[in-house]
C-alpha cells in the first residue's frame, strides 16, 4: 500500500506507537488522518499538529466506533486503512478479576471487531480495504506476568489472521503488527510494564517502530515485526513447543526472582 492519498484512522492516537502511526501517515502524504483516543483532547492535539481529524472514541463501545469509521469518511472519503491500535495491559494471572479480563478482551480483541463490522461491507463492495492490527510478540509468544494480555493479545492475531484468510481474495488486505518492548506509557513504571521491558529486548523508540509499519504496508506483508528477532523466537516456538515452554518456565523464574 503506497499511503499517499489515502484516508487513514488511527485508535489509540494520542501517544505512543498511535501517535508516531499518525505523523508518519501525515508525513507520506495521507489525504486525511482521523486521530481516534479515548483521550479526546490528546486525539485533538496530534490532529491539530498533523491537520487531521480528532475523535474521542471508547473503542470498547461499538456504536462509538461505528460513528468513528462514519465520521472519518464524512470528513475525507471512504476510510482505505484502519488501524485497530488501541490496546490496554491489565491483569495478572487467572485471578484477575472479571473487569479486568473484560476490558483486556474489550479494547484489544472486540474493538477490531467491531471495527471489521463497520468497514467490511463498504470495503467488499468497493474490493480493497486495509486492516492493521497492532498485537504485540505476546501474541505470537506470550506475555510474562499477564494472562489477560497474552490471551487477548493471541486472539488479536487469530482474528487478524481469520480476516486475511477469508476476505483476501476479495480484496481485503491485512498486516498485523507484533512489536516487543516499545517506549511508551504502557512500558514505564511498576507492574505489567516492568515484566514487559524485562523481557522486551531492546527497547525501541515508536517512530521506529512506524517506520517498520510502513515499510511492511508498502510489501503488504502479514506479520510487521519490527524487532525481527520475534521470527526467529516464533519459528522455535513451531519447532518444538515443549522445549520453548521449558524455556519460557526459566525466564518467568528470573523475572520473578527480580
Amino acid at each position: 500500500m503506497n499511503l499517499s492519498d489515502k484516508v487513514v484512522v488511527v485508535t489509540g492516537g494520542a501517544s505512543g506507537i498511535g501517535r508516531a502511526l499518525a505523523r508518519r501517515f501525515a508525513d507520506e502524504g495521507a489525504r486525511g488522518v482521523v486521530v481516534a483516543d479515548l483521550d479526546g483532547d490528546g486525539a485533538q492535539a496530534v490532529a491539530d499538529e498533523i491537520g487531521g481529524l480528532g475523535v474521542a472514541c471508547d473503542v470498547a463501545v461499538e456504536a462509538q466506533v461505528a460513528d468513528l469509521v462514519a465520521r472519518a469518511a464524512r470528513a475525507f472519503g471512504p476510510v482505505d486503512l484502519f488501524c485497530a491500535n488501541a490496546g490496554v495491559a491489565v491483569g495478572a494471572d487467572e485471578a484477575a478479576p472479571d473487569a479486568e479480563w473484560d476490558l483486556a478482551l474489550a479494547v484489544n480483541v472486540k474493538a477490531h471487531i467491531y471495527a471489521a463490522r463497520a468497514l467490511l461491507p463498504a470495503w467488499l463492495e468497493r474490493g480493497e480495504g486495509y486492516f492493521l492490527s497492532t498485537a504485540s510478540a505476546a501474541g505470537l509468544l506470550t506475555q510474562i506476568g499477564s494472562a489477560p494480555y497474552a490471551v487477548s493479545k493471541h486472539a488479536a492475531v487469530a482474528f487478524a489472521e481469520w480476516l486475511s484468510v477469508t476476505y483476501g481474495d476479495r480484496g481485503i488486505r491485512v498486516s498485523c503488527l507484533c512489536p516487543m518492548g516499545v517506549k511508551t506509557a504502557m512500558t514505564a513504571g511498576d507492574g505489567l510494564a516492568t515484566d514487559i521491558v524485562a523481557t522486551a529486548g531492546t527497547m525501541l523508540e515508536p517512530e521506529e517502530v512506524a517506520a517498520a509499519v510502513v515499510e511492511g504496508l508498502r510489501s503488504e506483508r502479514f506479520l510487521i515485526l519490527p524487532h525481527p528477532e520475534v521470527r526467529t523466537f516464533f519459528a522455535r516456538k513451531a519447532d518444538d513447543y515443549d522445549r520453548w515452554l521449558a524455556g519460557m518456565r526459566r525466564l518467568q523464574a528470573r523475572v520473578s526472582a527480580g
